[in-house]
């Protein structure tokens, strides 16, 4: 059974923003007409694709049909190279990157590779590779070596954070060092819920506090900005925090005590003839950066 391209570019659309109407303005079409693709590729394939709501997210069944759609397009972008008359542009390459990887060392390597456009789900590395086993991006960098059923993992070395704050901000919250004690009343930066580095941290130094205060900020460089306003102590990547550290702007919690988390590449097998100039730009820029 064939499956109708605009059908599929529909549920894609819908699903990654969250609407009809915005599906809509991306397609240039109704979304009359991209609600009737859905509901003629839910009779086609038996099966609910879509959960109308507030945002409007594919189903199982839906996020299966995204990504062989994913696939099918990334199989056409490298048949296009052999044969340019087929082309019809950029294939849209959605990819989960975590913030840190996207601050320090990946954006080189997505600027040195042609011919895409680049749909990135920023997400931590610890759950990075939920969003590729649930198909809803076809690679990603990830804290997992795997194995992911239908999927491929490259290891690319580890990003080296530093738990660092200002002087002033060690002079007042740790006037005496780091203790378990100090560590529940000073205040933390986390990414989100799913950002465990501070505690990972803590519980190598032999530290286990209950619960860190903490600021919630999803960005990499605000963690740095902040550390340096003194606002709290942070485990920051240390490409971003070694000028500071040179500069006694920013000074280690603990001297001599860095986390190094390991990094890897993951992609879906199918993309992988496509995905090939990305891989490799990955892999030179993580061997540039990573430890």
């Amino acid at each position: 059974m064939m499956l109708d391209p605009a059908q599929l570019a529909a549920l894609a659309a819908v699903h990654r923003r969250g609407s009809f109407e915005l599906a809509a303005a991306e397609l240039h079409v109704t979304p009359s007409a991209v609600s009737q693709r859905i509901k003629a590729l839910e009779e086609k394939s038996g099966a609910l694709l879509v959960r109308r709501g507030q945002p409007c997210r594919a189903t199982e069944a839906g996020l299966r049909l995204i990504r062989h759609y994913d696939e099918i397009a990334l199989l056409e972008q490298t048949l296009a190279e052999d044969l340019p008359g087929l082309s019809s542009g950029p294939s849209t390459l959605r990819i989960a990157v975590n913030a840190d990887s996207l601050a320090t060392w990946a954006l080189p390597a997505l600027a040195a590779t042609p011919g895409f456009l680049f749909d990135l789900v920023i997400d931590d590395q610890d759950v990075s590779q939920e969003w590729l086993r649930r198909g809803e991006v076809v690679a990603a960098i990830t804290a997992h070596p795997g194995p992911l059923q239908g999927c491929d993992t490259i290891p690319l070395g580890a990003l080296r954070y530093r738990a660092t704050a200002s002087p002033a901000f060690m002079a007042r919250w740790f006037p005496d060092g780091v203790a378990t004690e100090t560590l529940t009343r000073a205040p933390a930066l986390t990414f989100s819920d799913n950002d465990r580095l501070q505690t990972l941290w803590a519980a190598a130094r032999g530290l286990d506090p209950p619960v860190l205060p903490t600021h919630r900020m999803a960005s990499s460089q605000a963690f740095v900005t902040a550390c340096l306003l003194g606002m709290a102590w942070s485990m920051n990547p240390e490409p971003l925090v070694a000028p500071h550290l040179a500069s006694g702007a920013l000074v280690e919690l603990v001297p001599g005590t860095a986390l190094d988390v390991a990094l890897y590449w993951q992609f879906t097998r199918l993309a992988a003839p496509a995905l090939a100039p990305l891989t490799q730009a990955i892999r030179r820029a993580a061997a540039e950066m990573l430890v």
